[in-house]
């Protein structure tokens, strides 16, 4: 039987949208940063790499025209090598590296390289003033189109998460960062990017580029305190709950592994992180989108006959407080297995990106930590759940 593992993993810093290092960073280029490190640390003939899967929120404008081929050739990679992008918005990442794991087991590809990137500075609206939208969806079914933040406030509602709890969660995301930042367990992770920003001068408007080279995270706010948290007004209204605080950080960043079949990775005398078990996917209602890894969850852990007690590390993206604490309570994660280094709301969460860095992640934390199990999972744009399983080594 033929096993997909991950042989490698590297990503970019994070960094704030618009006002960060990457504000002006073309996807293909953003990607190759990641995409060539894991190639480079994987060690491996790149001659044996097939395909590159990378996934992306937002496939148009920067990361259009099929940006993972543009990286494979931005990465200077053999043409040999192909490329496709995916989407399922946030799960994007995740699906990326499911989809490779299924060529390697049932295609027989030797190597594959899969991963995601996001450019929200570079996101761009229409500029014909048409939405896109289905006017049949608009009619029958407009919540598919709800922006994130009013699913969260629903959740909220619906389901009781007071404002306190969410920015008490909040917190403790901004804790583990800032702890794991200075015991320096990010940087296995990340590789230096020397790039070119747009930097706008605040008092007269001028935008100038520089160099620059980000070598760390700076999404996060060391120091975040709740009463600091409880002052930030909720953005859509008094009698709402979501804020600036309580919520994911938009970013720019990329992230990759290369993954490989065991027998061949073993042959070559590769240590792999982990493998690839599965995944499962679920759909829920779009106005409560957030609540979609309590949907897929029980289908992953059910069809490998696991419990919710057998898995030994946790990276459920934090899209918003709100909904991280519905999935956390409805499946009974335990606090010292859910997030343990933090997670979107201090990190950071680059749409496509994000679920690629969690499988890196938390494959080298639970290597830390000697763990067995792992699953990453999150809710997903338009009302749907994904969840991966992953065995560390």
């Amino acid at each position: 039987m033929r096993e997909a593992v991950i042989v490698s993993t590297a990503r970019t810093p994070l960094t704030k949208a618009h006002r960060g290092e990457f504000n002006i960073t073309p996807g293909p280029t953003l990607a190759a940063f990641a995409v060539q490190a894991a190639v480079q640390r994987a060690g491996i003939d790149p001659a044996l790499i097939e395909d590159t899967i990378l996934g992306c929120g937002y496939p148009e404008g920067t990361t259009g025209r099929n940006v993972a081929r543009q990286t494979v050739i931005r990465a200077g990679l053999p043409l040999s090598i192909a490329g496709t992008t995916v989407n399922r918005f946030c799960a994007s990442g995740l699906q990326s590296i499911a989809m490779a794991a299924g060529r390697i087991v049932l295609d027989g590809a030797p190597a594959m390289i899969a991963g995601g990137v996001e450019s929200i500075s570079g996101i761009r609206a229409r500029d014909d003033a048409n939405s896109g939208m289905d006017p049949w969806i608009v009619e029958h079914k407009p919540d598919l189109y709800m922006a994130m933040i009013d699913t969260a406030d629903i959740v909220a509602q619906r389901y009781g998460i007071s404002r306190e709890a969410q920015d008490r969660f909040s917190v403790e995301s901004q804790r583990k960062t800032a702890e794991a930042q200075a015991a320096g367990r990010f940087a296995d992770e990340i590789v230096p990017c020397t790039t070119v920003m747009a930097v706008t001068d605040m008092a007269t408007g001028t935008v100038s580029q520089r160099e620059v080279t980000a070598t760390a995270d700076n999404c996060n706010r060391p120091g975040t305190s709740y009463e600091s948290l409880t002052k930030l007004e909720p953005v859509k209204g008094p009698d709402k709950f979501i804020t600036a605080g309580n919520a994911s950080q938009l970013s720019d960043g990329a992230s990759a592994c290369v993954l490989m079949e065991a027998r061949e990775a073993e042959r070559l005398g590769l240590s792999p992180l982990g493998a690839f078990r599965g995944l499962a996917v679920a759909g829920c209602e779009p106005d409560e989108m957030g609540i979609g890894p309590v949907f897929a969850v029980p289908k992953l852990l059910a069809r490998h006959g696991l419990t919710v007690d057998d898995i030994d590390l946790w990276e459920l993206n934090e899209a918003f407080a709100s909904q991280s604490i519905y999935c956390q309570q409805r499946l009974g994660i335990p606090d010292e297995r859910l997030n343990v280094n933090g997670g979107a709301i201090s990190v950071g969460h680059p749409f496509g990106m994000t679920g690629a860095r969690l499988v890196g992640h938390v494959l080298l934390e639970g290597r830390r930590r000697k763990a067995k199990y792992a699953v990453v999972t999150m809710c997903i744009a338009a009302g749907m759940g994904a969840a991966g399983l992953f065995e560390v080594f």
